[in-house]
């Protein structure tokens, strides 16, 4: 009897496209199983959203600094890299997320980022960029991290990979040390429009207003969810319009009536730099944003629940108070 051939499918791993066989006998049994009353499984979404730091400069200890993490098929671009954020992948691996898990079964988390992008050059948004270039090196990534941000961004870089240069130099030259290149990183300063683009995303930049200058925020784009991170910025129609029907909307925020609290010359500073609850609604209403998810949250003495209900005043849509390791 001749036999069948098997008909090929490619898929995406890990960056390398390969080639799988598919299972004709196992095809038809699961069609056999899919009727009226057994319909076919929803397809598990390729896109998993994880905030690895949820905080400001305030140092909370229940929030890192601002990082979040967006997961497609398993790979991580890393979006602002706050203090803490290597620990906070290795937790979300510990939890599950197949991005940060350890490479072997039950080994110990190893958290990776090969594509970092930054918002702006604020202290807590970049206090971890060390961090994630060297730990994920020491733990064996080999090649160098592509990171993106504004102008500023190569003279930060390369003053911290000069600032570590014995820690790189007697590392490499150990032993069974870590990789001679792992350590390195290509900066890439960019301007507003399409940044990056691979097989799983499609980042875009645009300019927002900040107290520094340039401060991009993100719209990123994979094959099943848009999403929009606004780094830092005071209310802004430029994010509402990047929105534009986007799925999930990411945004900074601050309490309303915890502001009030503030001394005046602070209140005047954060109403210029960032934006309040009620502003945060009306981004999301202009944007038609499917859902809000709150982070770099500065509540000013404020509550959770006042803070929500800030937001809910202007947006009737589901909203989520960020938390670390929170996964959507």
């Amino acid at each position: 009897m001749a036999k069948t051939r098997l008909p090929i499918t490619r898929a995406i791993v890990s960056g390398m496209q390969v080639r799988i066989p598919l299972v004709l006998g196992s095809a038809i049994a699961l069609a056999a199983c899919v009727t009226r009353d057994n319909p076919a499984p929803a397809e598990a979404p390729r896109t998993q959203i994880v905030l690895l730091g949820t905080g400001s400069p305030i140092p909370d200890p229940d929030r890192s600094g601002p990082a979040t993490a967006i997961i497609v098929d398993s790979v991580a671009y890393l979006f602002d890299a706050g203090a803490g954020v290597v620990r906070r992948a290795a937790a979300a691996g510990r939890e599950g997320v197949a991005a940060f898990a350890g490479r072997v079964s039950g080994s110990q988390p190893n958290p990776r980022f090969d594509r970092i992008f930054i918002t702006h050059l604020h202290s807590d948004h970049t206090l971890g960029l060390a961090d994630a270039v060297f730990t994920p090196w020491i733990q064996g990534r080999a090649l160098p991290v592509d990171i993106y941000g504004p102008t500023g961004l190569q003279h930060h870089v390369t003053a911290t990979l000069d600032a570590y240069s014995e820690d790189i130099r007697t590392r490499v030259s150990d032993p069974g040390g870590p990789s001679a290149d792992g350590w390195k990183a290509v900066v890439h300063e960019i301007g507003a429009g399409e940044v990056y683009r691979d097989a799983r995303v499609t980042v875009r930049a645009f300019e927002v207003p900040h107290s520094m200058s340039p401060a991009f925020a993100y719209r990123i784009d994979t094959p099943d969810r848009s999403i929009v991170i606004s780094g830092d910025t005071r209310e802004s129609d430029a994010v509402a319009e990047a929105c534009s029907g986007c799925d999930v909307l990411i945004h900074e925020v601050f309490s309303d009536s915890g502001l009030l609290m503030r001394d005046p010359a602070r209140q005047e500073y954060h109403a210029a730099a960032h934006t309040s609850g009620t502003g945060v609604g009306r981004i999301a209403t202009k944007g038609r944003a499917g859902m809000v998810i709150l982070t770099h949250i500065l509540l000013f003495g404020s509550t959770d629940d006042r803070l929500l209900r800030e937001v809910r005043s202007t947006y009737d849509g589901p909203v989520v108070l960020g938390r670390d390791l929170g996964r959507f």
